[in-house]
């Protein structure tokens, strides 16, 4: 409304539309629902008018629908409901799923006051911002009319009895009503706003999404870990399990040779299959370690400790088994830090400690290297912490110049119940 061309453009047209609309649909829901109460009160006597009263109960629905599509004329965002999709197949079924929605009890509130208050506020608006000025720019064709050219009634309570008075006063009426298209089109867009929060809420519409999302990424999670989980039971089932029989057989093999070329070549193929199988295992591990699957994090992490080339002390005290997702997190964290202080921290001593506290799974690695480390030097916690956020976590370094080093990493999760219930 602020952009100089405002007047010349069709909002104010657009305002007067959806001005218009609202009063001509509001008288028709107000007639809609006294009508509708009155025959159900009347009949609910002999019973047949309790389901109509009942039936009121919905009626805000379609004139939610209507007045969404009547907000297009004002507002160019898209206007959508905050109902579920039903799923079920009976009539009883369909009505119960929206009468336990607050969306249904919002619409029936919006016609209830949409009927009795504000249909009357859009007629007030379009008659004094447009009807009244246009009436007093018609004043010289009234007095050319009505009043055979001697004078003229300006809004019935003036009398202009000269043409110079009666074209003043139509200048008049068009400086009213340019001031009038400001008017209507500031009571339609206050009008659409308040449509919009009762009925079809912008932050509602962004709430949902940011929930589904966050939805969506947790079930992605779940989905990836299922899949590691299952791409370990097939190497350790299968492919490990043939290359450990293919290393037993050429280690029999090699023994019943004779000494010679075939003894050598058969020596060879099983270190070969030997260094194979070593490989294979480090692999499975690191798709998903088998302790952690059986054992749970606490042994997970005392397990990565012992792997590593840096000693470790660790102090991890846990009250069960956490979710899956929050244990493979927690753990590949761990591993990823164990393996930056082996790689950059020059440390002699590392140390994992933490627990479950308030809620949360807290667990601290530290080092005594030189510090001054960073997230995103190729150290692979950026994806990691990506990886916590999508549980809620969140992923803290701190690792100033000469040390120590301190990565720190909480998960909100609660202890499973049983083995079961972490899955």
């Amino acid at each position: 409304m602020s952009a100089p061309g405002f007047l010349a453009s069709s909002w104010p047209w657009r305002a007067v539309a959806y001005l218009l609309t609202g009063a001509v649909t509001g008288c028709v829901v107000l007639v809609g629902i006294v009508t509708a109460v009155a025959v159900g009160g009347v009949l609910s006597v002999v019973l047949v008018g309790v389901p109509l009263l009942a039936g009121t109960v919905f009626a805000g629905l379609p004139v939610a629908w209507a007045e969404r599509r009547r907000l297009r004329l004002v507002d160019l965002d898209p206007a959508h409901g905050r109902h579920r999709p039903v799923t079920a197949w009976s009539l009883r079924g369909r009505l119960t799923t929206r009468l336990r929605e607050q969306a249904t009890w919002r619409e029936l509130g919006h016609a209830l006051l949409f009927a009795g208050l504000l249909w009357p506020v859009d007629a007030l608006a379009v008659t004094v911002a447009l009807l009244f000025p246009v009436s007093v720019v018609a004043t010289p064709v009234l007095m050319a009319t009505v009043g055979g050219g001697e004078e003229a009634k300006v809004l019935k309570q003036w009398t202009v009895t000269t043409w110079p008075a009666a074209c003043g006063v139509a200048v008049l009426g068009l400086l009213l009503l340019a001031v009038g298209a400001y008017v209507l089109g500031v009571a339609a867009g206050a009008r659409a706003e308040l449509t919009r929060l009762l009925i079809a809420p912008r932050d509602g519409d962004l709430g949902a999404r940011v929930v589904e999302l966050a939805r969506s990424r947790v079930r992605l999670v779940d989905a990836f870990e299922a899949e590691r989980r299952r791409i370990e039971r097939d190497l350790h089932d299968g492919a490990q399990q043939r290359l450990v029989a293919l290393t037993m057989t050429l280690g029999l093999a090699r023994l019943d040779a004779p000494p010679g070329p075939l003894a050598d070549q058969l020596a060879k193929a099983h270190e070969e299959a030997g260094r194979a199988l070593e490989e294979l295992r480090e692999l499975v591990h690191g798709i998903h370690p088998k302790v952690l699957a059986d054992y749970g994090l606490a042994a997970a992490v005392a397990d990565a400790a012992d792997r590593s080339a840096v000693p470790v002390d660790v102090e991890v005290e846990l009250p069960g088994r956490l979710p899956q997702a929050v244990e493979a997190a927690a753990y590949f964290v761990v591993c990823e830090a164990l393996a930056n202080v082996a790689r950059h921290s020059g440390a002699r001593r590392a140390r994992v400690s933490g627990g479950h506290r308030d809620g949360r799974l807290v667990l601290e690695i530290g080092d005594d290297g030189r510090g001054g480390a960073r997230a995103g030097d190729g150290s692979g916690l950026t994806g990691l912490a990506d990886r916590v956020s999508v549980l809620d976590g969140r992923l803290s370094l701190s690792s100033p110049a000469g040390g120590p080093t301190v990565l720190r990493v909480e998960i909100p999760c609660a202890p499973c119940e049983s083995t079961a219930s972490c899955a």
